[in-house]
């Protein structure tokens, strides 16, 4: 299919673009909203990546793409950049976090049910080692019961992979979140509607660290840990088939596939209301959000500090 690229302010659109045309598929165009690169960036990129054009508008590329692959750090932005070619029939990638706050999350849910082709998300919930795991057979791997997950850097945009590697080992059912506590250093308490725990641990220090998991089951406790390198290639091979229309069917349902977003704005819930437990239903009568500009304006600021003093 022919993609174009949304945004160029992360290192994933020169990261996953290389495996999509290994994958099959054309890179038409790029366009980019300036939320972090300054003008003329795009131009730039699109000569470094052999792409042969670069749009002015959104509503220009959507008559030349079949899909939209959305990569803003401002999250925020996501469904108003969406909407043109969800409304032309396009399929939609949308980069992790897919939303923050609950109004989005609970369009998206909607866009779909009304026959949108549209996912995405954290690239955890499809890497390989979570598959491999749960591809052996219960009876020798045992039934999860307890996992602990983890990562580095900060709260929501890169935290959201911990959540989301919890939600592709117990998968859906996640009914509260309990924040445990600490300054940058967060734990979280999360409880399946079955009574399986999950703990969440983000460094929110600023500095990587490896995502990894523990899960003890019936029959013994067994460690992943996350080659990174396999990450956006695992993430392409499952969606892109769906996004092309080889697949009738989403790997995920939007229903389960926000499921670590709402939990991440759950547990912001918590800690800014002295730690009690918030059920995620109670996400619906809340303005909780996590600020996707506010966000986009230090990651631009941080890329940029060295140049601009």
């Amino acid at each position: 299919m022919r993609i174009g690229i949304v945004d160029l302010d992360t290192s994933h659109p020169a990261a996953w673009i290389p495996i999509e045309r290994e994958l099959g598929h054309e890179i038409a165009g790029v366009w980019d909203g300036g939320s972090v690169h300054p003008a003329g960036y795009a131009e730039r990129f699109a000569q470094e990546h052999g792409i042969p054009r670069v749009y002015a508008t959104l509503a220009e590329m959507t008559a030349h793409v079949d899909c939209a692959i959305i990569h803003g750090c401002d999250w925020d932005t996501h469904l108003g950049k969406a909407r043109p070619f969800l409304d032309a029939g396009k399929a939609v990638l949308l980069d992790k976090p897919l939303a923050g706050s609950v109004a989005d999350i609970r369009e998206l849910q909607r866009l779909e049910r009304a026959g949108a082709r549209i996912t995405g998300g954290s690239s955890l919930r499809f890497c390989r080692e979570v598959a491999a795991y749960l591809a052996t057979p219960e009876a020798e791997r045992g039934t999860p019961h307890t996992v602990f997950c983890g990562c580095g850097v900060d709260e929501f945009n890169y935290g959201i992979h911990a959540y989301s590697l919890l939600s592709g080992i117990l998968g859906p059912g996640a009914v509260s979140v309990r924040h445990l506590g600490g300054g940058p250093r967060r734990l979280m308490q999360l409880t399946w509607s079955d009574g399986r725990t999950g703990l969440v641990a983000i460094e929110a220090t600023g500095e990587w660290l490896p995502f990894y998991a523990t899960v003890v089951t019936d029959r013994g406790v067994q460690q992943l840990m996350i080659d990174s390198r396999a990450l956006y290639r695992a993430l392409l091979e499952a969606l892109l088939p769906y996004l092309a229309g080889d697949q009738a069917q989403p790997p995920v349902r939007m229903g389960d596939l926000v499921e670590p977003e709402l939990c991440a704005l759950a547990a912001k819930l918590s800690r800014e209301n002295g730690n009690r437990e918030v059920g995620l239903a109670e996400l619906a009568h809340s303005s909780i959000a996590y600020d996707g500009s506010a966000f986009a304006a230090e990651y631009r600021r941080q890329r940029y500090s060295d140049s601009t003093g």
